[in-house]
């Protein structure tokens, strides 16, 4: 059965922010103060509700030309295509790695004001809930937690992207809320930690899709594993591997989730019951959507080539790779034993339908399948398909790089990863696999791991964040497919010839945004 949707009762408070005394000695008709708002149980439920909706959540939504903003990390490795890519600037300045302030100072700014946009929000969440009247003590105490975790994903993507950022725990309510300075990354961690913790203590013990497709404790518990996994490496390089690994475990344990078993190596395949079910436990978290509601999600369209509306049986107007790996990354995968290469399962190169009676099959270079909606495509043009965010494989290499860090390359580390390879290597029994990783050194174990997440993960806008945090780039070849070796990112030169330098590990801050708040400095190697 497809989940309830989030309805979203409206709220006059934009982004968090309040009618300022400043400016009017009274509100107008049209607005109310957000201590006027939080004035019964609904109220409190409908500010929670839009932090689903506004911030990081945001970032998943696509153009059907430009992508998503979550897919310009995979942009900025240099190992994603787009097929408009002339007409779309960030994806240019991604492969390029020439940055013009002109010219990117809009969708940049776009990335830090939607995060900060959702921090607001759940700030007055944060605030103004624990006086709301009329709510019970448990529900007060889970619609606090929310308010936490979604504050907390705001923090993270902002502090992975951009370093040091303002930290503010509390709404705009006045102009002296306006302009703050940036704050040292480990404290901006230490309060996503904290903001973790608290909301791990309240939310429930379930998996988000049997809890109305609400975050849970199992929601904040993987946000920590990652956490601490990133807090281990650039820029902060704080050791906490032990965290992550007890972390992952505290998930693994509530056996809460699995991953989804293969019924066969087609169409009913794990990875193509990922592609078309919304419910499964294996999903830890994701970005929900009803086709109902919020109808125009393109990416279904982004599973064929430029050019493929013209075959003229698509409800889709525009179908183009919009977010397409290129051929370095494509080798990743070992041809002859990864289930995931083959047809029809994360790709495909081949479709065939019926057209004024007569078959017709269309041939293109590998295209995302991952997308591909069959009845959004032939029939109704709207595509309710959620998008994962964290999945239970990933908990499972979490544990397997941080128990490996910080224990060694234990049994228990190589269990995780081979739980993984093994439902792709259908041709392998788990215990070749377990076989084959068990003399690896911690270091050749950790790369091990790191290969999977590229190939587990390929459309879920995790390579980048991995980039960052290991400074180690992914190399591979058409000669020896499935081998992938790494170098440090800093001197590696990406697919489009372009050289990556210390400054690229970082976004600029917008120009825009410096220029309305003078308390901000420009990231290093990039001109104020």
């Amino acid at each position: 059965m497809k989940k309830i949707y989030i309805a979203l009762t409206c709220m006059s408070i934009l982004g968090g922010t309040t009618a300022c005394s400043d400016f009017l000695e009274e509100n107008p008709k049209s607005e109310i103060s957000s201590s006027q708002y939080f004035t019964q149980p609904d109220h409190a439920r409908a500010a929670v509700n839009k932090l689903y909706r506004s911030g990081v959540p945001q970032f998943y939504d696509a153009d059907a030309y430009a992508g998503s903003k979550m897919m310009y990390g995979g942009y900025m490795s240099g190992f994603f295509d787009n097929e408009k890519k002339a007409q779309e600037e960030m994806v240019r300045y991604c492969q390029s790695l020439s940055y013009t302030s002109q010219n990117l100072s809009g969708p940049i700014e776009k990335l830090w004001d939607d995060c900060y946009v959702g921090i607001s929000n759940a700030n007055t969440a944060i605030k103004y809930i624990p006086t709301t009247p009329g709510l019970e003590e448990a529900e007060r105490e889970n619609l606090m937690g929310q308010a936490k975790l979604f504050r907390a994903m705001n923090y993270f993507h902002l502090v992975k992207f951009f370093g040091d950022v303002p930290l503010i725990l509390e709404p705009y309510e006045s102009l002296e809320d306006m302009f703050v300075s940036r704050t040292a990354s480990r404290e901006v961690y230490a309060q996503i930690i904290q903001d973790l913790q608290d909301a791990s203590a309240v939310l429930n013990d379930a998996a988000y899709t049997q809890n109305g497709f609400r975050v849970t404790k199992w929601v904040a518990e993987t946000m920590l594993a990652d956490v601490y996994l990133t807090l281990s490496g650039y820029p902060v390089q704080e050791n906490h591997y032990a965290d992550a690994a007890k972390a992952a475990r505290n998930v693994i344990n509530s056996h809460r989730h699995a991953m989804i078993e293969n019924q066969d190596t087609e169409a009913n395949s794990a990875y193509n019951q990922i592609r078309t079910l919304d419910d499964s436990n294996e999903y830890i978290f994701s970005r929900e959507y009803d086709a109902n509601i919020s109808g125009n999600n393109p990416q279904p369209g982004f599973s064929f080539p430029l050019g493929a509306e013209g075959w003229g049986i698509f409800q889709y107007s525009i179908l183009l790779r919009t977010y397409t790996p290129t051929k370095e990354l494509y080798n990743i995968y070992d041809p002859e034993n990864d289930l995931r290469v083959q047809e029809k399962q994360y790709f495909h190169t081949s479709y065939t339908y019926i057209k004024d009676g007569k078959e017709i099959t269309q041939t293109f270079d590998a295209s995302p399948y991952v997308w591909y909606n069959e009845e959004a495509l032939l029939s109704t043009g709207k595509n309710g398909k959620d998008l994962p965010i964290y999945r239970y494989p990933e908990i499972l290499l979490i544990a397997a790089e941080a128990i490996a860090e910080s224990e060694g390359v234990t049994s228990e580390a190589i269990g995780y990863l081979a739980d993984v390879r093994a439902r792709a290597y259908t041709k392998m029994d788990r215990a070749t696999i377990v076989a084959s990783l068990a003399g690896l050194s911690k270091e050749d174990f950790i790369h091990e791991v790191w290969t999977e997440r590229l190939r587990e993960f390929i459309f879920e806008n995790k390579i980048w964040s991995d980039i960052q945090r290991t400074r180690q780039y992914p190399q591979t070849s058409e000669a020896n497919r499935g081998k992938v070796t790494y170098r440090n990112v800093i001197g590696a030169t990406n697919p489009w010839g372009a050289t990556f330098e210390e400054k690229h590990l970082l976004w600029p801050i917008s120009h825009n945004e410096i220029q309305r708040n003078p308390a901000l400095e420009q990231n290093p190697g990039y001109d104020r």
